[in-house]
């Protein structure tokens, strides 16, 4: 990996991204790439200071990494569950900074319950955040970005969005986020085709296993799963290659993240 730093006159100079659930794991380590592109980062969650969770990370602790290597950050809590929060996210990240170029829409949460005992406000809230709020999201900044023709969504995705393998083996509790998952998709690709006269690029990308603070904190990583986790600078990696790609060429994508590095020739950087 190339050495870590951040770089103003980077692939991103003077381009403005939003990324949610930037306060630990994949959110922030896209954030921490982004900035050393020379992008001016507005990172977003729920928990905005050490303690706010019982799971390690926060907003203010991502953007302090950033300003620390020299990069810009401004942290905005948000609750994209609430629509007030996600116009309020937009709107305080286009006054630190300016209009959005890039959007990455990771936020997202799991409840590990099978279909019969799926509460409906669970079901809701599942929706709302990863399938509603995106659209939201995109539906605020295209505005700006069709008028100035350039910019590019990213919505991040998981395998669990594709079907099940026969002979089945009875997974608990991914019905639900798989759902979510297959929609964000689905929109990614519909969203890409009407914008992609207008500049804007539009695509997924799915990391593989990546032992996040989340993952540890559910007691998902085990000695049954370690020979398949990722470093986080992969999806990381693969996130910007989107945001920084040929909006003619590279839009309504569905990657998966190290065959997307592997197809472009590039390998991940480290991170600040």
């Amino acid at each position: 990996m190339a050495e870590a730093r951040v770089n103003p006159e980077g692939l991103l100079k003077g381009r403005v991204a939003v990324v949610t659930g930037a306060s630990r794991g994949i959110g922030e380590a896209i954030a921490a790439r982004l900035a050393m592109e020379g992008a001016k980062v507005a990172v977003s969650a729920r928990t905005a200071e050490e303690g706010d969770s019982k799971v390690p990370g926060s907003l203010a602790g991502t953007a302090a990494r950033i300003r620390r290597a020299g990069g810009e950050a401004v942290a905005i809590r948000a609750d994209l569950a609430a629509p007030g929060d996600r116009e309020r996210l937009i709107a305080e990240a286009v006054a630190a900074f300016g209009p959005v170029d890039i959007l990455v829409n990771n936020a997202g949460l799991n409840f590990y319950v099978q279909v019969p005992d799926f509460g409906e406000k669970r079901l809701r809230l599942m929706l709302e955040v990863q399938v509603v709020a995106p659209f939201h999201l995109a539906q605020l900044v295209l505005p700006s970005m069709r008028e100035r023709r350039q910019g590019w969504i990213v919505n991040i995705s998981s395998n669990a969005s594709g079907h099940p393998a026969q002979p089945y083996r009875g997974i608990h509790g991914t019905t639900v986020y798989g759902m979510c998952k297959a929609a964000l998709e689905r929109f990614t690709t519909g969203l890409a085709s009407e914008v992609h006269r207008d500049g804007v690029a539009v695509n997924v990308v799915s990391p593989e296993l990546v032992a996040t603070p989340g993952m540890e904190f559910h007691g998902l990583i085990n000695d049954a799963v370690k020979h398949r986790l990722q470093p986080v600078e992969v999806i990381a990696e693969a996130v910007l290659r989107l945001a920084s790609g040929d909006p003619k060429t590279m839009t309504g994508r569905i990657d998966r993240a190290a065959p997307l590095l592997e197809a472009l020739g590039v390998a991940p950087a480290a991170l600040i």
